[in-house]
């Protein structure tokens, strides 16, 4: 007999990046079987179709896929809004598939106040001006993690504590983004000229919720971070919004550690010569 579900009204979920070696789709569909959801909202960059290949797409991706079309078929509202690594997605906005619905960008009145929903990588420079180089560093940034993981299982070995390389550096690129382009105060300040009193937002990966001050206004800003990283998601429930953080103590099930064997199988060698192309070219 499982535990009992958790009821939550809204689920914001972001940049899971499915298909990709960073994802931590086991930790996620842990946290997707403990809630019980009354709308789901997929905040963009859910499966990584920049970087979407036949060699790697875990069961455990395949599991997070099923759950939520598994919520879809009951009749779970589910809106998927795309963002750009799931860009493909954004000519299909306004599709609708029973309790499925893809859309760019989302408006809700909760509470009597309207809140908007979109990813947000229409603020970022680099996506705007340099889409090869956002792409480029993308993959870059996925073969990090795999030597970041691989690093850790040696340090495991030695009883050493595990480092964060890939953190780091993303933490430091995108704040420097966000300084040059002041994400959340931009988003703000659209979120005000469209009447909007929240706006909840994703792509920075980095989970937030704050009250910023615009001309004597406040407009609340929410982002539900990542699982790659951060692994949080955002929680409405009775008329009030929280970060979920996913913590150590929610185990996943056991099972062979499917970058582990993916490494094993695809060959060092390979690996090196792969992470040499992303980074050179």
């Amino acid at each position: 007999m499982g535990s009992k579900k958790r009821k939550v009204d809204i689920v914001v979920l972001s940049d899971i990046h499915l298909g990709t070696y960073g994802s931590h789709a086991r930790e996620l569909l842990v946290y997707l079987k403990s809630i019980k959801p009354k709308t789901v909202i997929l905040n963009g960059d859910i499966v990584d179709i920049w970087q979407f290949s036949k060699r790697y797409w875990p069961k455990s991706h395949m599991k997070i896929v099923r759950q939520i079309i598994g919520w879809a078929g009951k009749g779970i509202k589910t809106y998927y809004i795309t963002g750009n690594h799931d860009e493909m997605l954004r000519k299909f906005d306004g599709f609708k598939i029973g309790s499925l619905e893809i859309v760019n960008k989302l408006v809700l009145n909760l509470n009597g106040e309207k809140t908007w929903f979109f990813h947000g990588d229409v603020f970022d420079v680099i996506m705007q001006h340099s889409k090869w180089l956002a792409r480029l560093g993308a993959m870059g940034y996925d073969a990090l993690i795999l030597l970041n993981n691989l690093i850790n299982k040696i340090n495991e070995l030695f009883g050493r504590g595990k480092v964060s390389l890939s953190k780091r550096i993303k933490e430091n690129v995108k704040s420097a983004v966000r300084y040059i382009n002041n994400f959340e105060e931009t988003a703000a300040r659209l979120a005000l000229r469209k009447g909007c009193k929240n706006i909840v937002c994703g792509h920075i990966h980095h989970a937030e919720i704050r009250n910023i001050e615009i001309s004597n206004q406040s407009v609340r800003y929410l982002n539900s971070g990542d699982w790659v990283e951060s692994l949080t998601a955002l929680e409405y429930h009775k008329k009030k919004w929280k970060i979920f953080r996913y913590s150590e103590e929610m185990k996943p099930e056991e099972g062979e550690d499917e970058q582990m064997k993916w490494l094993a199988d695809y060959g060092t060698k390979e690996l090196f010569r792969k992470m040499l192309d992303e980074f050179q070219n």
